[in-house]
């Protein structure tokens, strides 16, 4: 019997199927455009959302689940189980963590039987996914709240992500370059190529989206070789070139899971459409 539930967002980027095979609680991000807010995966999908973005990306904003949107997935989760690890994107990335937190004191009041625990990711995407995952398949087996923080703690030591935009023209909103710089790099086609450990970490850029895919999968095979290896990949409103990468990776790597989703906007709103990535860790 499972004794502990998970709750992650929507930047982990997990397929519905997933969230229901694993019984997930997800946090939806909130997607404003104009004078109207979305819930990600609620009221909106990424694709539609993606849409949206492309018609007037200056009117497309984000921001993180509210602690109010937190301690709700909370009672929600302890009508089934006392036991219940959160976890979140980088705290270094979104105030996601803190709402959380803020979210677990006040359940202490009103849910006084109920244990929670927080657990910041340090990363996102499907890099996260695979830690709130990992969490899941351990509470799935039976394992205790200890033993679940223990599972994803491990994976979240482990696993990688790299990402390739397909334009650098709304990085500035990242707030890590000028926007005359991103527009600059736009003209010249620079793409830029970058991996997450608790922050976004600059790796590189190049010319052409092939270039970069051939960087994205030279940068997996150094790190797993020949060994099985589990992988996500990613895309913003690119789902033809995505399939075409996992059907590369399935035939160039030794997949014990292969599976593919969308970034949540969140991710368009800095990135832009046409990102694509892999997250991977190697395993049985």
């Amino acid at each position: 019997m499972q004794k502990v539930a998970i709750v992650t967002d929507t930047i982990a980027c997990l397929p519905p199927e997933m969230v229901r095979q694993y019984q997930l609680w997800i946090l939806p991000i909130n997607l404003y455009f104009g004078d109207k807010i979305y819930k990600e995966w609620i009221d909106i999908t990424p694709t539609e959302a993606y849409e949206l973005f492309l018609k007037n990306p200056e009117h497309f904003k984000t921001s993180a689940p509210s602690p109010t949107d937190c301690l709700e997935a909370y009672r929600e989760a302890s009508k089934r189980v006392k036991n219940i690890l959160c976890v979140t994107v980088s705290s270094k990335l979104s105030m996601l963590y803190d709402s959380a937190r803020l979210a677990k004191e006040q359940a202490k009041e009103e849910l006084p039987g109920t244990t929670i625990e927080i657990l910041d990711s340090c990363t996102a995407t499907a890099a996260e996914g695979f830690v709130a995952l990992a969490a899941a398949r351990a509470a799935e087996a039976g394992k205790n709240l200890t033993e679940v923080v223990k599972a994803a703690e491990e994976m979240r030591d482990k696993v990688s992500v790299v990402v390739l935009l397909d334009t650098i023209r709304y990085v500035y909103r990242s707030g890590r370059i000028p926007k005359v710089a991103a527009r600059a790099g736009s003209i010249l086609n620079i793409r830029p190529i970058f991996t997450i450990s608790g922050v976004v970490n600059f790796a590189g850029v190049v010319r052409s989206k092939e270039s970069g895919i051939e960087r994205l999968l030279k940068t997996m095979r150094d790190k797993v070789g020949l060994s099985p290896v589990h992988v996500a990949v990613m895309h913003a409103y690119a789902l033809d070139e995505a399939e075409r990468l996992k059907e590369r990776i399935a035939s160039e790597f030794n997949c014990s899971e292969l599976w593919l989703s969308e970034f949540s906007p969140v991710m368009g709103y800095a990135c832009g459409t046409g990102t694509l990535a892999v997250a991977f860790y190697s395993g049985e």
